[in-house]
């Protein structure tokens, strides 16, 4: 049992100086790292330092706002795995910043990118390997905007901008060398879609790992995350979407489930099914929100070989804020009143459309309603899915060797990784990625690559015959 720890970790403060139940909800829902106490209007350059420390100091601050940051800080990190160009980033952070810092101004700005990359370049005729990379980039850039759309102008247009990522997704997988296999794996009445990435078309077994996104990641940060890694090591590597995530989600209207593990045990059926997939290898790897998800699938499926949580989390539920938690009551009728008659016409634009944004992968009325520019009006049903995710009580069943990862200033799961990995009965390891190498903030947005390394060598020490 290794206990790896970085720097010491300093809790992010959270902004409470709105008036109202929510208080400062929406800056840590969106972010939750500490504000610089700017409003979302505020300008800045891609360049601003801002005065003392901070999870995200000198040029790592692209908007005061911390949710529109983190994004940022995702876009531009993925440049490093070719899903992102970090000077395309940075001229659209100071175009946003220019124009005022708003969600309209951030999808406005992102999509157009997306669309120009989609185009031929200026000057010269594409091949293929041109046009492979642009689209990756373009996906990244309609990811960008899908996040903010439904606090923008044209909320509607949401299924559209997924659509729009979803293309860009497509093109690239279709120019990839070779292109990774694709299907549709039984799950209930609403299939899984699935890319299976290979480092060639030999039918030898290999190790093979699933990739999990998180609650409202797309198939790009999965790409970023892992495939690229598995295949510079010859592995294979599988995105999918389950549900409340991308195509299940925005266009088949699926909502995220708590038994993950019937998500996952169809895919496991499917890859031990090929000639070209170790199934004494199989590994699971959860992002985000799936820090919940793969280790609940793990604590059921037991053909999986290995499982790395990242981050640990135990209960998605606390990661909303205390003022946000206390709107639920035992009873679904004083819930909603509490909601629709105290909340609600207090609520500021912007946590309006956070908890529009978080709210949607557990409830399919939620996200209608967010899509036609209206507020939801039932907040138990969607907050007992969230509640129901509690995996406390399970992750001690799980058999497989176990790999934690931790974030220095993690702004949604603060504590959870640790306390998971104290759970586990399992052989089991604990990392904490830190910002003394940039690495600080939920899922590492700076340092993707070195999340990758860390993740991948433990698999390459783990899996057997690797």
């Amino acid at each position: 049992m290794k206990d790896v720890s970085g720097d010491r970790a300093y809790p992010p403060t959270r902004r409470t100086a709105l008036a109202g139940l929510v208080g400062g909800a929406g800056a840590v829902l969106a972010a939750g790292c500490t504000p610089t106490g700017a409003t979302p209007g505020a300008r800045a350059t891609a360049t601003t330092s801002p005065a003392g420390g901070g999870p995200t100091p000198g040029v790592m601050t692209l908007f005061d706002d911390p949710g529109f940051n983190f994004n940022g800080l995702m876009a531009l990190g993925g440049s490093g795995q070719r899903a992102g160009e970090a000077g395309e980033v940075l001229t659209a952070v100071n175009t946003i910043n220019k124009a005022g810092l708003s969600s309209q101004t951030y999808v406005q700005t992102f999509k157009k990118l997306g669309d120009q990359l989609m185009g031929a370049p200026q000057g010269s005729r594409p091949d293929d390997r041109t046009t492979r990379w642009r689209a990756l980039r373009a996906a990244q850039y309609y990811g960008q905007a899908l996040f903010f759309v439904l606090g923008s102008d044209t909320p509607g247009d949401e299924e559209q901008l997924y659509k729009a990522g979803r293309g860009a997704w497509d093109k690239f997988c279709g120019l990839c060398d070779p292109a990774p296999v694709t299907a549709n794996v039984p799950y209930g009445s609403t299939p899984l879609p699935v890319w299976l990435f290979r480092p060639d078309t030999a039918a030898r077994r290999r190790p093979t790992v699933i990739l999990t996104n998180g609650s409202d990641g797309q198939n790009v940060d999965m790409w970023t995350y892992g495939v690229q890694a598995a295949l510079d090591r010859g592995w294979n590597a599988l995105v999918y979407d389950g549900p409340g995530q991308g195509q299940l989600l925005f266009v088949n209207q699926v909502i995220f489930t708590p038994t993950w593990e019937k998500v996952v045990g169809p895919l496991v059926d499917w890859l031990t099914a090929r000639s070209d997939v170790d199934p004494d290898a199989i590994a699971l790897t959860g992002l985000s929100m799936a820090g919940d998800l793969a280790p609940r699938a793990a604590a059921f499926e037991s053909r999986l070989a290995a499982v790395v949580a990242m981050p640990g989390c135990l209960t998605p539920w606390l990661g909303f804020p205390p003022e946000v938690r206390e709107i639920l009551q035992p009873s679904k009728e004083e819930t909603n009143n509490i909601w629709n008659k105290e909340v609600v016409p207090e609520l500021p634009a912007a946590d309006a459309a956070t908890l529009k944004k978080r709210m949607e992968p557990f409830s399919v009325p939620a996200m209608l309603d967010a899509r036609q520019g209206k507020m939801f009006t039932d907040f138990y049903t969607p907050a007992k899915r969230i509640e129901a995710l509690d995996i406390t009580n399970v992750v001690g069943r799980i058999k497989m060797p176990t790999l934690v990862l931790d974030y220095q200033d993690e702004q949604f799961y603060p504590g959870q990784a640790r306390q998971m990995f104290d759970k586990l009965t399992a052989p089991k390891d604990y990392v904490k990625l830190t910002a003394a190498t940039g690495a600080q903030l939920h899922c590492s947005p700076m340092a993707p690559q070195q999340h990758c390394e860390v993740v991948f060598d433990w698999l390459n020490e783990t899996l057997p015959g690797t």
